[in-house]
């Protein structure tokens, strides 16, 4: 043993300075548009292995909810760990069904660096990534998109699909029509329709963020040309029809898609990884994307803890810069 080397027992963390990032800090700190860049450059480096991104851990509380823990890393950014509760119950509570926390560490020293809300940022970079999807597989003169749902996820959808198509219309339709007028109302140049067959057959864009069991809308509906993307998760069903994919193109964030929930998607658990496309390696060109305007495509989301990453990168860095957030000692 060289006895030069102080003795690990001496070795004490003392108090240490980290940030605290509150919901309404993130949401000022996140640029949409860099978020979507920050996504595609994430879906690359997923792609070609320069991520860290190990299977999620899923802790059930009988009959209440989840936890899951999400942790990713890759070379010039932080060790990321998000921690997300998923508890249905919460919405009778007029409170999320999804609670996230974002957990920043020094790479080299593992000490941490900044904790930040992650309730935001997990509805964000979902929207965000199927957003991406539409603006990298939507035919260029897409004019009409429709969502589908209420919630957190299709509000999210609402303030990011402008940033990719110049839509001539954006459509919001959920079973209650009082909720889709609702959400419609908070966005300007949005309306509310009832008919959602009639509405699905004329989109050009169809964006799928429900928390049905069971497909939310008809593949039969979908007309050649169209973009599907979902990202709403429900076990054992789920909202996407999976008689659509052998009419299209599926496109994923990676392999992990296919595995059975929590991992991957329950839609996709009895399907083959080889029809499916990792988005990163189309970003990348190493697959083709929409190959003609008659083409459907889908994307099918469960979220991987890549796209937390690159927005919490985006917040911390923002925050740091606009010297926002408040410091704590632990």
């Amino acid at each position: 043993m060289d006895s030069t080397q102080p003795s690990s027992s001496n070795h004490t963390k003392g108090e240490i300075q980290i940030l605290s990032l509150s919901e309404a800090e993130i949401k000022k700190c996140i640029d949409l548009h860099k978020l979507l860049d920050a996504l595609a450059d994430g879906f690359k480096a997923l792609c070609d292995g320069r991520v860290a991104n190990p299977a999620r851990p899923q802790l059930d509380i009988p009959n209440a909810g989840y936890l899951l823990a999400m942790p990713a890393w890759m070379k010039g950014m932080h060790l990321t760990v998000k921690l997300v509760n998923v508890f249905e119950g919460n919405i009778a509570r007029g409170i999320p069904s999804h609670l996230a926390t974002i957990h920043l560490f020094d790479p080299e020293t593992g000490m941490p660096v900044c904790t930040m809300d992650g309730t935001y940022i997990t509805a964000v970079r979902t929207s965000g990534s199927a957003v991406l999807s539409v603006r990298e597989l939507a035919r260029r003169n897409a004019k009409v998109a429709t969502v589908v749902g209420a919630g957190v996820q299709a509000s999210q959808h609402l303030h990011l699909l402008p940033l990719v198509r110049d839509f001539r219309e954006i459509r919001v339709c959920s079973k209650d029509f009082a909720d889709a007028q609702a959400l419609a109302s908070r966005h300007a140049g949005v309306i509310a329709v009832k008919d959602l067959e009639a509405a699905i057959r004329s989109s050009d864009v169809v964006c799928l963020a429900t928390h049905a069991y069971v497909p939310a809308i008809s593949a039969k509906w979908v007309q050649p040309g169209t973009h599907v993307s979902s990202v709403g998760v429900a076990p054992p069903g789920g909202e996407l029809p999976i008689d659509l994919i052998a009419r299209g193109r599926l496109f994923v964030e990676s392999r992990d898609a296919f595995s059975p929930p929590p991992v991957g998607c329950c839609e996709l658990a009895h399907i083959d990884p080889q029809t499916g496309t990792d988005l990163g390696a189309m970003l990348l060109g190493l697959q083709p994307g929409r190959t003609s305007d008659q083409q459907i495509t889908i994307y099918k989301a469960m979220g991987v803890a890549m796209e937390d990453m690159v927005a919490a990168d985006l917040a911390y860095r923002e925050a740091k810069r606009l010297g926002v957030g408040q410091t704590i000692s632990l």
